[in-house]
């Protein structure tokens, strides 16, 4: 199906309060939280590449599949409370909705089914019969440093959308901004310095975006 205009958001920190990788790590202890949301804090300020911390936070954690689960529970319980609204109010202007996420499809598809979001891009993790962890879609673009703009290109020869905005708060959202037509850094939950100096816009409230969408085209 072909998509007029097409708004994809990031969704760890976006449309949900909390990082995903990060709760997992949580659900291990302190010391497990603490070293994981330290990596993904290097990863998303830009300071390490994706690739250089997705598959050990993994490998330290060793997710079960009930802990993905609780982290699709976690994200509807955190969801940011002006998304249900924007979103009804974005696609009575004509935009299709999308979740472009470095995170996990298992546990985003629960918070996508709770915001009305038909299609996720993100990253399936591979379990056991027994649940227990068995690796990841290694050949995922969002797993590397700028697969994010391959999806979205990819998402566009598929799609063929008059237009494409972007809206996350970490540097790998930022990476699209050479291939969408818009990006908007969001920082309600994490303030990133390079996402708020580079972004075309940067908002601290969901609210904001629809007004944003009738400016002039600004990357």
């Amino acid at each position: 199906m072909l998509m007029s205009k097409l708004i994809l958001f990031d969704c760890d920190s976006t449309p949900s309060a909390i990082e995903g990788i990060d709760e997992l790590g949580r659900l291990r202890g302190p010391d497990v939280f603490r070293r994981v949301e330290s990596m993904t804090n290097d990863a998303m300020e830009g300071r390490l590449p994706v690739e250089a911390v997705f598959g050990r936070r993994l490998e330290i954690i060793q997710p079960r599949r009930a802990d993905l689960e609780e982290i699709g529970r976690r994200y509807i319980e955190t969801v940011e409370p002006e998304a249900l609204g924007v979103l009804a109010e974005l696609r009575r202007d004509g935009w299709s909705p999308l979740i472009l996420s470095g995170g996990f499809s298992n546990a985003i598809r629960p918070l996508a089914e709770y915001l009305g979001i038909s299609r996720v891009e993100a990253v399936e993790l591979y379990f056991e019969a027994d649940g227990n962890y068995s690796g990841y879609d290694t050949t995922y673009p969002t797993t590397r440093s700028g697969g994010k703009p391959e999806v979205v290109e990819r998402l566009r020869a598929e799609l063929r959308p008059e237009r494409i905005v972007m809206i996350g708060d970490g540097v790998s959202d930022l990476e699209t901004k050479s291939v969408v037509d818009l990006f908007v850094g969001f920082g309600r939950y994490v303030r990133r310095a390079r996402v708020k100096a580079e972004a075309a816009h940067f908002i601290e409230s969901l609210a904001e975006l629809p007004a944003l969408l009738t400016l002039p085209r600004r990357k």
